[in-house]
């Protein structure tokens, strides 16, 4: 049975939209991790391209038990991270992942079968 949660697949990627298994609505930008998505609002952390993914961004996903993070930088790779996040994940073990969207969301199904996988997901630039 089911008693550990598995991270959603991502069924679709276009400019600006995100569908999720299991997820009606689609997403601009998405965060999910294991047993869940949900929107990812960057007004929530002030985050922007530039200083980019803040620690806060991924405190969620490592609440939710994950194991290893793919952090995606846009589909033009404008989207930075902080050093910090690095760091942060470094000093708990995670195993991050930081790629352009389209490689980001490959690697981030690949590892959703077999892995406690959470990701950060920016759609567009």
């Amino acid at each position: 049975m089911g008693h550990e949660k598995r991270s959603p697949r991502i069924a679709h990627l276009s400019w600006g939209c995100l569908q999720v298994e299991g997820h009606d609505a689609a997403f601009k930008d998405a965060k999910l991790y294991p047993g869940g998505a949900r929107e990812w609002d960057w007004r929530e952390t002030g985050t922007d391209h530039v200083p980019g993914i803040q620690p806060a961004d991924v405190e969620e996903l490592l609440q939710h038990g994950a194991t290893v993070v793919v952090l995606s930088t846009g589909m033009y790779k404008r989207l930075r991270v902080c050093p910090e996040t690095l760091e942060m994940l470094q000093h708990n073990n995670i195993t991050t992942h930081v790629l352009q969207t389209e490689e980001a969301v490959q690697r981030y199904n690949e590892l959703s079968n077999r892995e406690r996988v959470a990701g950060l997901f920016h759609s567009t630039c």
